[in-house]
């Protein structure tokens, strides 16, 4: 999810309440063949309402579509972390489990093995449009046993946003691609040094910002230490996952860079759990920030009716991809990951919850929801059409980005090593721990999160 934004952590303790309320409204799931209950991440940014007005449509579609059914959604609103914690809640037990539930690639392996979903197969095999589904996001939704676990919904690239007011006054180029993560941080430095009352760079960073700071920041750095053809965190020869090494070292030391030198948000600022929402809310927007490293879907926060309309963004940012560290072959590195729906192996009614899914993955409305939520089609269908490449400034950037990119090894695992990283990253960047003992410390822990399935480089 895709990574999608996390919220304040005033927002938790109504969450609470809310999810309270959820699992008794959907504690009678099983009881009503004509009900299909569907649950998904409801934005935490009350003003942005991408994914609600979709659904409301997709429920309208449907409903007329197959008189007599009704379609009853279940919005979870909570950061990433606990909006994971509530699915997996929900899903143990037939009198809480929806229908229908909103999955992010990173967390489907666990959720498989755990048991929670169905396998669709069966379903894909009936569907002519499954054949549009790119090949890797079909996978990015299989489980070991080889079978598939969900529907895609598109997926996302990442890459450096760049205020062109801001590198004006700091001398720097409107056309700015660096080539090297030196070029990255010079051009911070100069921002500090030229511009003194704006953040240079944002680099998210710690457990408060979740998979954000391990997949935006560590990964997009990582996967560009390497030849861009091995895969630094994990072998699939073996079945091991990466301790160390130098590449890991380089990773944590450049975080350490940007906050030991002050190039990024305060620390404080840096590990509020809403740093997301501050960067594309007020950073960007007000001009506050040179650089973001950052997603493709920030414009569905700047869109009309957003709460946060911002319509000049495209001429007043600028995109550049991330380099690899020395500039060396593919030049460029990004990371994918996105959002499939699933339906939950306790599901009351598995074959509406699949007529539901079939109905948001026409081509039409596929293509509607990509360019609704800032997303990268998965369809090649809709990737090919020139509707959808002019739809949005940016989006023939992030989708040319798809070449070169890399999925997280998002196996069983990967959440725990997911948040051994976050720590380390928050050791070097409070300057609690160096960037030796953090990564020490990341090989300790990885040998406990993988049952000491793990290679020492």
């Amino acid at each position: 999810m895709p990574v999608r934004p996390t919220a304040a952590a005033l927002l938790l303790a109504p969450t609470l309440i809310a999810t309270a309320a959820l699992t008794g409204a959907c504690s009678s799931s099983g009881s009503d063949p004509d009900t299909l209950k569907v649950s998904f991440k409801q934005s935490t940014d009350n003003n942005v309402k991408v994914m609600d007005t979709f659904l409301a449509d997709i429920k309208k579609q449907f409903e007329k579509k197959y008189p007599g059914k009704k379609v009853e959604f279940i919005p979870i609103k909570a950061p990433d972390s606990e909006y994971y914690t509530k699915v997996q809640q929900m899903l143990r037990s037939p009198k809480t489990a929806p229908d229908l539930v909103y999955e992010d690639t990173f967390l489907i392996n666990s959720d498989i093995t755990s048991g929670y979903l169905k396998p669709l197969d069966d379903y894909l095999a009936k569907w002519p449009d499954w054949n549009q589904f790119i090949d890797t996001a079909k996978t990015a939704a299989k489980g070991e046993d080889g079978k598939i676990y969900g529907v895609p919904d598109g997926t996302d690239t990442r890459g450096l946003w760049f205020d062109k007011g801001v590198f004006a006054e700091a001398g720097l180029p409107a056309t700015w691609q660096p080539t090297t993560w030196d070029d990255v941080l010079e051009a911070a430095r100069t921002i500090k040094k030229k511009v003194p009352d704006v953040t240079p760079l944002n680099l998210y960073t710690g457990k408060p910002a979740g998979e954000a700071a391990t997949m935006q920041t560590f990964e997009m750095l990582l996967y560009g230490t390497g030849d861009g053809k091995t895969d630094p965190l994990y072998d699939p020869a073996s079945k091991k996952w990466i301790a160390g090494g130098q590449g890991f070292e380089d990773a944590l030391g450049f975080v350490e860079t940007v906050y030991r030198e002050k190039l990024g948000p305060d620390v404080a600022t840096a590990l509020d759990p809403n740093i997301q929402t501050i960067v594309r809310g007020d950073l960007l927007p007000k001009g506050k920030l040179g650089i973001a490293l950052d997603g493709s879907w920030l414009p569905q926060d700047w869109l009309p009716g957003s709460g946060h309309e911002w319509p000049q963004w495209s001429r007043e940012l600028g995109l550049a991809h991330m380099p690899t560290q020395h500039g060396q072959a593919p030049g460029k590195v990004s990371m994918s990951g996105g959002w499939t729906w699933a339906i939950p192996a306790k599901a009351a009614n598995p074959g509406l919850a699949f007529d539901f899914i079939k109905t948001m993955q026409t081509k039409a409305n596929a293509q509607k929801w990509y360019i609704a939520n800032s997303g990268i089609a998965v369809r090649k269908d809709v990737a090919s059409d020139p509707s959808y490449v002019s739809a949005q400034p940016g989006i023939k950037f992030f989708t040319d980005l798809v070449a070169s990119t890399h999925y997280r090894p998002a196996y069983p695992a990967y959440p725990k090593v997911s948040t051994a990283i976050q720590e380390a990253m928050e050791g070097v960047t409070t300057g609690d721990a160096s960037v030796a003992d953090a990564a020490k410390g990341y090989a300790e822990e990885l040998k406990s999160a993988t049952d000491g399935q793990v290679i020492q480089k």
